[in-house]
């Protein structure tokens, strides 16, 4: 899944939900940012019940070494739709990959 999912990225074919453009403000996170994270991403959770539609959580890393965690729609829609992305917190995430108790 991750493949498709970085091949609609890549192309773009892919939508910013409105709690993500209002996200990549806050966060300071670019267009390119969340491209070069999907790049080299993994889904590290997999929301397939999510009350707004199947969705997983892609962590990937910018050039710059960033860490960036993507809540993205699956790719069977037209358009992958970008639900969420953050900085994760190391104090709530092992390796960034899995969430501490």
């Amino acid at each position: 899944m991750i493949e498709q999912i970085r091949a609609k990225i890549q192309v773009g074919r892919f939508e910013f939900s409105k709690h993500a453009v209002d996200q990549t403000i806050l966060r300071q996170i670019s267009v390119q940012e969340l491209r070069e994270a999907v790049a080299n991403g993994e889904i590290i959770e997999d929301y397939p019940e999510d009350k707004y539609g199947p969705s997983c959580l892609v962590l990937g890393f910018t050039r710059a070494g960033r860490p960036l965690h993507i809540q993205s729609s699956y790719p069977s829609r037209p358009l992958v739709k970008i639900v969420t992305l953050y900085e994760p917190d190391p104090a709530e995430w092992i390796d960034f990959r899995k969430r501490r108790s």
